[in-house]
């Protein structure tokens, strides 16, 4: 199930969450790459930014339809995913989000 976040309403959901995520990227032939960040917000809160490596910068230049994900803070909690369009400016990513959704883990609790 997936509830639906409004862009004003990111930054809150955003702090609710953990305080890293993943940026989920596509490399030149096609695999799929994920990396940790910390992403901060910019003064006027319309995008985020993060410092990533090489790799992770040319794949979000060659492709700039990425996404976030921010693991849920507590096992029964929610994951929070941005999807948006990603820039770069050396290995400084730069993300505007477009949608995001709260979206609840598929699995029950670990057995006992």
């Amino acid at each position: 199930m997936s509830v639906v976040v409004s862009l004003a309403d990111l930054p809150s959901a955003i702090d609710a969450q953990i305080g890293w995520c993943y940026l989920l990227t596509v490399s030149d032939d096609a695999e799929p790459r994920v990396v940790a960040i910390a992403p901060s917000w910019d003064p006027l809160g319309t995008f985020l930014s993060a410092e990533v490596g090489r790799r992770t910068a040319a794949n979000v230049a060659a492709r700039p339809k990425v996404s976030l994900v921010w693991p849920p803070a507590t096992a029964d909690g929610y994951s929070l995913i941005a999807d948006g369009i990603g820039a770069v400016d050396g290995t400084i990513v730069r993300f505007e989000p477009t949608s995001a959704v709260l979206h609840r883990p598929a699995v029950g609790s670990p057995a006992s």
